[in-house]
């Protein structure tokens, strides 16, 4: 072993310990250790900034911004309450639903997008079932790196494995030929996190957290609005049918405010904003906010031919509330909140005003507001999020935890789909190569406007890629300085003479070690060939031993350097370099007992 390897594998430890002592930050760590291979000599310039036009950093750049399409037009939620709906409280059910929907979907696209894509769905649903993120987010790596194991595309290796095998003049595997291994390994994994529930790290979310924010329910409860809001439906032989709002007068007839208008096109329901000109249909849903109201709700809707509507779990996604607060330069200060024309300015109604911390009850509508009045605003979230550049006259004040569920661009969802179908199919065709199929997904998000530039650029996780982009030159460097030919050769030494089973065993270790540090596409690049040349001097098929290779290449449970899956979700499960080798190394060799015992019996030596 020669100084430069020597000083390679030292630089490698170093990074190890930084990471495990989680100080510095690790994206930090992995620029400093680039920096150390240029300024040895190991590497040049150019070779050490290869990571940052390598196409998987590109490829999960593009899959942050294709997940943020799916929350923005409310698809992400959509999946995560089919899994509420599916598992309702049941973490237990949740996490076997959501494992077999990733490897599904892994099985036939790049796993790494499908757990981008599925980060924010797993967010959602923790919260809405009141579960740690830490729980889920460990099953929906493994699920995310198991998906590799189900089909021949399902990652990159299994493809080099399968060029390996040609190249030396064998048959490649079939599509379905990893199925049987990887569909145990999945029921497996899924036993194993059903086992370790509760065992699972992360830091503890409440410590050092801020306050939590409040929600719609809690601003309705401070303004005294609960009993006053109504969501009724429009009946057919309603005399407000074809009549717009500012013909029927419902303000000045019975101080009731419309909040907003719900109707139903072809087959999604849109919501409509409440100015003057809008046309009343028969069967559209109006929110109405009573405010002293001359009559009781009964007569009103006996009256004008309505009929009540509860309120929908999701509305909350469409319209928000949020406090308005007046400072003393506000031209507001003596208008009545009729004198705004804030619902045919803006969009948005007032539906409460506090003063003096204490919620005014009547005559609100021609209430005169006063120097440090709050106003309750209701509107669709687009109006609010209007409100933030317009702070002149009035100040949006903290907006409530519902505002970050909502999906700014639900209308465009049916788009969204289409991009995300579209860019599925090209990767699974083949026409292109898979970081060119999701650039042009997000080319299509951008262009049915499910997604925005600034948007898009705020989605990607800059310090997954530049950890990704700082590690990747080690690979190079273990290469160059002989590294990785030094143990492979001490480990066939060691065990050559050995039983076929014991030198699948050690080929799978020795994979499942070497992509510790480099990337499972590059250990099977490394190892197909070793692999290979083993079986064949030992004279028996050499397919057990290319997909042991394989599999373990795809078994990166270790460490969350081990493969950018795991990177992935280091930040939001809020783990831990430990939390990784504490869960994941007893599942690697629970996969390596599985190799030794199925392979040869699918794979006859």
């Amino acid at each position: 072993m020669n100084a430069e390897t020597l000083w390679v594998l030292g630089l490698l430890a170093l990074c190890i310990a930084a990471f495990v002592a989680n100080r510095p930050r690790m994206d930090a760590v992995a620029l400093l250790a680039l920096l150390a291979l240029v300024l040895s000599g190991i590497l040049d310039a150019g070779e050490a900034l290869a990571g940052f036009s390598e196409p998987s950093v590109i490829l999960i750049a593009a899959f942050f911004v294709i997940g943020e399409s799916l929350v923005r037009t409310g698809i992400a939620l959509r999946v995560g309450d089919w899994l509420v709906d599916k598992a309702g409280k049941s973490e237990t059910r949740v996490l076997v639903l959501l494992m077999l929907a990733v490897a599904v979907l892994g099985s036939v696209m790049s796993s790494t997008g499908v757990v981008a894509i599925f980060i924010p769905v797993t967010l959602s649903v923790a919260g809405r079932i009141g579960v740690s993120r830490s729980r889920l987010m460990m099953p929906l790596c493994f699920a995310g790196l198991i998906s590799g194991m189900l089909t021949l595309v399902g990652t990159p290796p299994n493809l080099i494995v399968n060029a390996e095998l040609g190249r030396a003049g064998y048959e490649g595997f079939a599509f379905f030929d990893f199925t049987p291994m990887g569909l145990v390994v999945l029921l497996c994994g899924v036993g194993y996190m059903l086992a370790m529930q509760g065992r699972i790290g992360g830091r503890k979310e409440g410590e050092g957290a801020p306050e939590k924010r409040r929600r719609l329910m809690d601003l309705a409860r401070e303004y005294r609005i609960l009993d006053r809001v109504h969501r009724m439906r429009i009946e057919p032989d309603s005399p407000l049918v074809g009549q717009t709002l500012g013909e029927v007068e419902l303000r000045k007839r019975y101080l009731a405010n419309i909040v907003s208008i719900e109707r139903q096109r072809q087959f999604r329901r849109v919501m409509l904003r409440p100015s003057a000109n809008r046309e009343l249909l028969a069967g559209d849903i109006i929110i109405i906010d009573f405010t002293c109201a001359p009559i009781s709700v009964e007569a009103f809707r006996a009256e004008l031919g309505l009929s009540e509507s509860g309120f929908r779990d999701d509305l909350s996604r469409e319209l928000g509330m949020a406090e308005l607060l007046l400072p003393p330069e506000s031209f507001l200060i003596g208008k009545s909140v009729l004198d705004l024309q804030l619902r045919s300015q803006r969009g948005i109604s007032v539906m409460g005003i506090r003063r003096k911390g204490e919620p005014l009850g009547e005559n609100l509508l021609r209430e005169k507001l006063k120097l440090g009045d709050t106003l309750l605003i209701a509107g669709t979230w687009k109006s609010i999020r209007q409100l933030r550049s317009q702070s002149h006259d009035f100040l949006l004040l903290n907006l409530p935890a519902e505002f970050d569920e909502a999906a700014p661009a639900l209308r465009q969802a049916p788009f969204a789909l289409i991009g995300l179908a579209a860019t599925i199919a090209l990767m699974i065709s083949g026409l292109v190569p898979n970081v060119i199929a999701a650039l042009l997904g997000c080319m299509l998000m951008g262009a049915f406007r499910c997604i925005d530039m600034e948007s898009a650029y705020r989605s990607i996780h800059w310090q997954s890629l530049i950890l990704i982009v700082g590690m990747l030159p080690f690979a190079l460097a273990l290469q160059k300085t002989g590294g990785i030919d030094f143990f492979v050769a001490a480990l066939l030494d060691l065990v050559g003479d050995a039983g076929p089973r014991v030198v699948m065993a050690a080929l799978f270790l020795l994979t499942a070690v070497i992509g510790l540090f480099i990337s499972n596409t590059a250990t099977a690049v490394l190892m197909a060939p070793i692999g290979i040349g083993v079986a064949q001097e030992l004279g028996v098929s050499p397919y057990p031993f290319a997909m042991t290779v394989a599999l373990a290449a795809s078994a990166a449970f270790m460490t969350p350097i081990s493969s950018p899956v795991n990177t992935l979700v280091l930040g939001p499960g809020n783990y831990r370099f430990v939390d990784f080798l504490r869960v994941g190394v007893p599942f690697t060799l629970i996969v390596l007992l599985i190799c030794i015992a199925l392979l040869p019996l699918l794979f006859p030596l």
